[in-house]
């Protein structure tokens, strides 16, 4: 197995600072965090991140004006953490090379899980997951149950992939609609309809993985 990825967290607002370092504690990341970026160049070579989250607006240079010295002194990924969220910030942020544009308030768990996503693309978290019995391999697009391969449709495996990288999280219809469709003002009658097709085809193989949380969403975890 490889070490677990190390995450930099820059925000200025220690509430959220302190709370998305134990978040990404909390799912096996090793992470660390800092009020401000005056001292970015050293901890990129300190501490060596995967992957560094900048808030836009902070104290000295801004997250927007750190992201040259993150590409210039590392090979990590970079996350923005804004409440800019015009369309020409975005543009200006992806401009800039960034990996990911998180707009706050944000969900921990989607935070973490698009983190999660931006490191398995960088290469830094392995493509296979195992979830009890489960098996989803992100590379060949396929999952097995009790070793043996799911009849899954395309959007049935995105949908099985974000639960799998997600396991234990109760994830809302929100964020499901947002990471497996790419828009979250949808019906969300659209990820019953897909939920209850995944369920019936993994439960053929063995006992319930994907558990709904009522008033709240769904929750892969492995069976006891």
């Amino acid at each position: 197995m490889p070490p677990p990825a190390r995450v930099l967290v820059l925000d200025d607002d220690e509430t959220i600072r302190t709370s998305v370092v134990a978040a990404l504690r909390a799912d096996g990341f090793v992470a660390e965090g800092a009020p401000d970026g005056t001292t970015l160049r050293e901890r990129l070579i300190s501490f060596s991140p995967d992957l560094v989250m900048l808030d836009w607006m902070m104290p000295g240079p801004s997250g927007i004006q750190l992201v040259s010295t993150v590409r210039s002194a590392s090979d990590a990924g970079v996350m923005m953490l804004t409440a800019r969220d015009e369309v020409d910030d975005r543009l200006r942020g992806f401009g800039e090379g960034i990996d990911d544009y998180v707009s706050k308030p944000f969900s921990l768990a989607e935070l973490v899980a698009r983190a999660t996503a931006v490191l398995r693309r960088r290469g830094r978290i392995p493509e296979v997951l195992q979830i009890g019995d489960l098996v989803v391999d992100a590379d060949a697009a396929t999952a097995r149950r009790a070793d043996v391969a799911l009849p899954l449709t395309a959007t049935e495996f995105r949908l099985l992939a974000f639960l799998a990288a997600s396991r234990g999280r109760t994830l809302s219809k929100t964020q499901i609609l947002t990471q497996v469709w790419g828009f979250d003002d949808y019906d969300p009658n659209l990820v019953e309809v897909h939920m209850s097709s995944l369920r019936r085809k993994m439960e053929t193989h063995g006992p319930r993985l994907i558990h709904t949380v009522r008033g709240m969403g769904y929750r892969l975890t492995a069976a006891a």
